[in-house]
């Protein structure tokens, strides 16, 4: 199967459940809605962002006169592919050398994985890559860390467990001027959100990065689990509070995810997904589709 059949495999169980119940209603009445409002809770969207999508929904029934499944069903697609479609100011990528990708997230999420990944794609692209273990706090993240430089092929710098994390990344970063690095990417410790001395480090971190290169980190991308659900939420938040995120990564959506915090998370905090993962295999990290997404949670309502 190819990345997107993959995905739609992964929302299946979505997929079959919006399907089922749009497809088999008789009438568009409030037990109708009261069914769809458990069906998007269901798939991980959330309380306040399924009521509001509702009320939307019935504003574009009514505009457009949809009254078969097939209609509302095409319309509630639409919703949720314009509510996925978050986009960044406009920054050119790499306008900056060497350009400071910041990554954070809660151990557990794939995070440092997909650094890896991040770091072939660009070596392919015929980039200077370096790999920075800003992870000093997490047994065998650094080991972890330069398997990865070994097979992008990456330079890599790291101190010893327990060093500290701003000054590595400030080490690395005078080190990849020195050595015109195109493009530097910084894994953190998987910081639970709930430990106020970690979150402070990590908010130093990002001062050290500022002063080591003006204006960096030019991206700070949180790594999320897709199978976590609700949690992300607040786990995002802090992350957006403390460091400023300007994207979202999502993970693991080949298990038991349902999508919907990828909406839930947008819609939040107003920060594009910019990448989704499937797997293992270097293949399946790809670019975030908005609406290819969509297509992915519900697909299409037999004739």
């Amino acid at each position: 199967m190819n990345f997107l059949e993959r995905l739609k495999d992964g929302l299946k169980k979505t997929r079959y459940q919006m399907a089922s119940m749009i497809g088999g209603a008789k009438q568009f009445d409030e037990t109708f809605f009261g069914s769809l409002e458990d069906a998007l809770i269901a798939a991980d969207i959330g309380l306040e962002l399924s009521l509001d999508i509702i009320v939307r929904l019935k504003s574009a029934m009514a505009l457009q006169n949809a009254q078969t499944p097939q209609q509302v069903y095409a319309l509630l697609k639409k919703i949720v592919a314009g509510d996925l479609a978050v986009t960044a100011p406009v920054v050119a990528p790499f306008t900056q050398k060497p350009w400071v990708m910041l990554f954070v997230g809660v151990n557990g999420t794939g995070k440092t994985t997909t650094i890896g990944k991040m770091a072939s794609a660009f070596k392919d692209d015929g980039k200077k890559t370096m790999l920075v273990a800003a992870d000093t706090f997490r047994a065998g993240a650094i080991e972890q860390l330069q398997i990865w430089a070994d097979r992008s092929n990456s330079d890599f710098i790291a101190q010893h467990e327990g060093a500290d994390a701003a000054s590595v990344a400030y080490d690395a970063l005078e080190a990849a001027k020195a050595r015109t690095i195109d493009v530097v990417l910084l894994d953190t410790a998987g910081r639970l959100h709930t430990k106020v001395n970690l979150m402070n480090e990590m908010e130093k971190i990002v001062r050290v990065v500022g002063r080591a290169i003006p204006g960096a980190p030019h991206e700070t991308l949180l790594v999320i689990d897709g199978t976590t659900g609700q949690n992300a939420l607040k786990q995002a938040q802090v992350f957006h509070d403390v460091v400023g995120l300007t994207g979202l990564i999502i993970t693991k959506l080949d298990g038991t995810a349902k999508g919907g915090i990828a909406l839930a998370l947008t819609k939040m905090l107003n920060v594009p997904i910019k990448k989704i993962g499937i797997g293992e295999d270097m293949s399946d990290l790809q670019d975030f589709d908005p609406a290819a997404f969509a297509e992915s949670m519900f697909g299409d309502l037999p004739e």
